[in-house]
């Protein structure tokens, strides 16, 4: 089957952004690559999450987190979270017990076309709403699946 779209999840961002993460740097890295050249969006709560994440725990000045983020939404189209995709995901917590911003993330990118959501700390290979949730950094990540 043809990955249609992709997404990145923040921990795949702030991944390919350490390099003291070892193997999980050089395949976030891998999958940041490849993504380029797919059909691949990012939101807006991945990037801003990636920049309170790097700035507070990871020592990164606040002006290289800012200009790796504008960085990243010129290469890549940008979604938001819409108030229909607030409302699924208050619905996703409640009936698969998921956090709310995992399951906001899920709702945006549902709406934004994603077949396959690239993050490390959900349940890999789970269908949900019809996007697969895909752990790239456990077995490496090819666009075709």
């Amino acid at each position: 089957m043809r990955v249609k779209r992709i997404s990145l999840d923040t921990n795949i961002l702030v991944y390919a952004m350490d390099g003291d993460a070892g193997e999980r740097h050089v395949r976030a890295m891998d999958v940041l690559d490849q993504a380029v050249g797919s059909d691949c969006i990012l939101t807006t709560q991945a990037l801003g999450e990636f920049f309170h994440v790097v700035t507070r725990k990871n020592g990164m000045p606040a002006k290289d987190a800012a200009e790796q983020v504008h960085d990243w939404m010129v290469l890549f189209p940008t979604v938001t979270a819409s108030p229909a995709a607030l409302s699924t995901a208050t619905s996703l917590v409640m009936e698969h017990s998921f956090s709310f911003w995992d399951a906001l993330l899920i709702a945006t990118v549902k709406e934004a076309g994603v077949s396959h959501l690239l993050t490390e700390d959900m349940q890999d290979g789970r269908s949900v709403l019809g996007v697969w949730l895909i752990n790239p950094l456990k077995n490496g990540w090819r666009e075709t699946t």
